[in-house]
């Protein structure tokens, strides 16, 4: 059995994380969208923090796999409690909306080096027959923290301005970093240096792992694509505001809905045997993710939206779980951070690459067409990801998923 330290620190640093990054992301679109009503600044918004990741992902995921991670994560986290404190200056003194996304765009680049360097440490300190129940834990607390982060900024933004809520990003930021700064050496840290020292000057290696592997591509092209396409959070301020006639507290519930499934998901998922084709259930929960999408977005009712974001993230959380595990299952630890970072332009940014095509679609066709088309896309991606890739559907439990070297 792990240790349970390492453990709670390594999961509530990446909480915390979130947490943070939760909270900015909130407060910024609803201020921002509330101060111009313009859709293109959502996409705006998203565009700044994804441009990064997709040019220094190359760089940051060999980053990964040459420095310490737990550096790395440390300064990761501590900058994005100064990126809180340089958003509360922005909202205090009414700045243009161009120095938000100033400050978004260093997000954005802090952002490629902890992703691959938080997620590649992981099976440096858990042992391979724990990982899927770390990950269920570890997810589930990190949707925790992505619920109370939506929902506290929207409680809080009812009473307090936005400055206020920025700052609290601070205090999580050096808390993240302390936790992770905490963390014991990585026990496999050395072996992997040694192993991985040819394969270090190839940066494309984990690129090329992702594309030969039968399962991982497949797997991660369902996600990145329902994340692009059927991710309805950049919307949430335009579906709060023009179709659903909430105030600033309705639109921290619906950001916590989502969120609030994916923990009730986690949480029942523990008392749930292993998947015998976990391959065959990713496939189906994310068509069915992509129907409650389009179901999401002809609803005019409160009570039926918050309903099916819950569900989005209850079938999210399964998705998330089975891709986690996958990838620490199949990756060599020599290339791990390579595979990390580009694993991260997958699925991690797709979050804020899919809030740019989402403020752009919602802006051309409207914000109901824009996320029923969304859903509407992801179920077709399932079905041609089950017909290029059978094996995919076939694939066996994931505790039997062996690297290619082993």
């Amino acid at each position: 059995m792990p240790e349970q330290s390492p453990i709670a620190r390594l999961i509530g640093a990446r909480s915390l994380n979130t947490f943070g990054r939760a909270v900015i992301s909130a407060t910024v679109l609803y201020e921002l969208y509330e101060r111009t009503h313009d859709a293109y600044v959502i996409g705006a918004v998203g565009l700044v923090q994804v441009v990064p990741v997709i040019l220094l992902f190359v760089w940051s995921g060999s980053l990964a796999d040459r420095v310490d991670r737990r550096t790395l994560t440390t300064l990761a986290a501590t900058i994005t409690g100064l990126i809180g404190l340089g958003l509360a200056s922005c909202s205090f003194f009414g700045l243009p909306v161009w120095m938000y996304l100033a400050l978004l765009l260093v997000q954005g680049c802090v952002t490629s080096v902890h992703a691959p360097a938080s997620s590649s440490l992981i099976p440096l300190i858990i042992q391979r027959g724990e990982l899927e129940r770390v990950n269920r834990i570890g997810a589930s607390l990190q949707e925790l923290a992505a619920i109370t982060g939506p929902a506290l900024a929207g409680l809080a933004l009812t009473w307090v301005a936005p400055s206020y809520v920025y700052a609290a990003v601070a205090l999580t930021g050096l808390a993240s970093g302390a936790l992770y700064r905490a963390l014991p050496n990585p026990r496999v840290a050395q072996a992997t240096a040694v192993a991985g020292a040819s394969a270090r000057k190839d940066w494309r290696v984990g690129l090329r792992f992702i594309f030969r592997s039968p399962l991982l591509l497949p797997a991660l092209t369902l996600d990145m694509f329902a994340v692009l396409f059927a991710g309805v959070t950049a919307l949430l301020p335009a579906v709060a505001s023009d179709v659903l006639h909430v105030g600033p507290f309705g639109y921290g519930v619906l950001r916590a809905a989502q969120s609030a499934g994916a923990v009730l998901m986690a949480v029942g998922g523990g008392r749930i045997p292993p998947w015998k084709r976990p391959g065959r259930v990713l496939l189906i929960v994310v068509a069915l993710f992509g129907l409650a999408t389009m179901g999401f977005g002809l609803s005019t009712s409160f009570p039926l939206s918050v309903v099916l974001l819950v569900l989005c993230g209850a079938l999210d959380n399964i998705s998330v779980v089975i891709r986690l595990t996958l990838e620490q299952m199949v990756v060599p630890d020599a290339i791990r951070g390579r595979v990390s970072a580009v694993h991260y332009v997958f699925i991690g940014m797709s979050n804020e690459l899919g809030a740019a095509e989402s403020g752009a679609a919602a802006g051309l066709v409207g914000t109901v067409p824009a996320i029923v088309g969304g859903g509407a896309i992801a179920v077709i991606v399932v079905l041609v990801v089950a017909a290029k890739w059978r094996e995919l559907a076939a694939m066996p439990p994931l505790s039997q998923l062996r690297p290619p070297e082993s």
